[in-house]
């Protein structure tokens, strides 16, 4: 039992540099600025008094700021309150308070009209609560430079907020994978086929013949599930994390190429960054100006293979100046 209360309370709670933390931050204040600015031009009509949702939700529990105030100019103040705190996020400037505001206006926006959103608005949601629950201007922001006078530095802090995202991903993917396995196209083989039938979602053209192709259609179908499978689990395995986190990358980009399915894939994709090692984030200025200098280091130039021409002392002598004309002859060679 002391064994595993001390492995407990190593994976929750030894401390560590927090740049992974910083990293996550950045790249979901990134991802909080494009959803912002996806729905400004129809903020009025997804979440306004004469909307398509004017009475609000009627779902329990689903709290918004917007019930109590929701006329059109509340709408506008809340949407530009919720890009500055993106904005902040990303930069990590006034993080806790940039981190709280954010939280709280992703759920006021997303409870306010939840037909507007879908699964990876959901996502979006849980990242926002963990990084205002965590320490998220610890790295890689304004707030740290205010305190070292370096923006890429990281205080040493417990990393059980990365700890949550990560389990955060293994539990999207097993319970996608047990939903999936519960019907029955998945389990035929045929889902893609109809998901790629979804014209209304389509964003590229998919050849006919390849949708009628059962054999294609099944690959697809069930490469999905072992991905999916192996992202829930073999993701803690040090060895093949790297490549079953490129897996994931590869088809979630595939997806959100071929389907409109909003901001899934992104908001996925910030919870690989959970699994990116301290020290790789830490050192990565570093490698990018090695790499970087060795690009425009100039290489010196090919020795000349061409006939010899003019300029060669040995095909051409120097003419005779006043200088060589005093020089006495050499025996032999006068």
């Amino acid at each position: 039992m002391t064994s595993l209360h001390n492995a407990w309370r190593t994976f929750w709670f030894r401390p560590e540099p927090a740049y992974t933390l910083g990293l996550v931050r950045i790249a979901f204040g990134i991802l909080s600025i494009a959803w912002t600015v996806s729905f400004f031009v129809d903020l009025p009509d997804l979440f306004g008094d004469n909307g398509v949702l004017p009475d609000g939700t009627r779902q329990p529990n689903a709290w918004s700021l917007f019930q109590l105030w929701s006329t059109d100019r509340a709408l506008l103040i809340g949407w530009c309150v919720l890009l500055l705190s993106a904005l902040a996020m990303t930069f990590g400037w006034h993080t806790r308070t940039a981190s709280i505001l954010l939280c709280v206006l992703i759920l006021s926006f997303q409870h306010r009209d939840p037909s507007a959103f879908n699964s990876g608005d959901v996502v979006i949601r849980i990242e926002a609560l963990f990084l205002a629950l965590a320490p998220s201007g610890a790295a890689l922001s304004l707030d740290q430079r205010r305190r070292t006078g370096a923006f890429w530095s990281a205080q040493i802090r417990a990393p059980w907020a990365i700890r949550l995202m990560q389990l955060q991903l293994s539990v999207i993917y097993l319970a996608s994978v047990r939903w999936k396995i519960s019907g029955t196209t998945w389990q035929d083989g045929t889902a893609v086929s109809y998901a790629l039938r979804l014209k209304d979602m389509l964003i590229v053209p998919i050849p006919q013949w390849f949708i009628e192709n059962p054999l294609l259609i099944n690959i697809a179908t069930w490469s999905a599930l072992a991905v999916e499978l192996s992202l829930g689990v073999l993701v803690w395995n040090r060895l093949l994390r790297p490549w079953v986190l490129l897996a994931g990358v590869l088809m979630h980009t595939s997806i959100m190429l071929t389907l409109g399915v909003g901001f899934f894939t992104p908001a996925m994709f910030v919870l690989y960054l959970a699994f990116v090692p301290a020290d790789r984030v830490r050192d990565l200025p570093q490698s990018l100006r090695l790499r970087f200098s060795s690009s425009r280091r100039v290489s010196p130039p090919p020795e000349s293979t061409d006939t010899p021409t003019s300029t060669s002392t040995e095909t051409s002598p120097l003419p005779a100046t006043p200088a060589t004309r005093l020089l006495p002859s050499t025996p032999g060679r006068s």
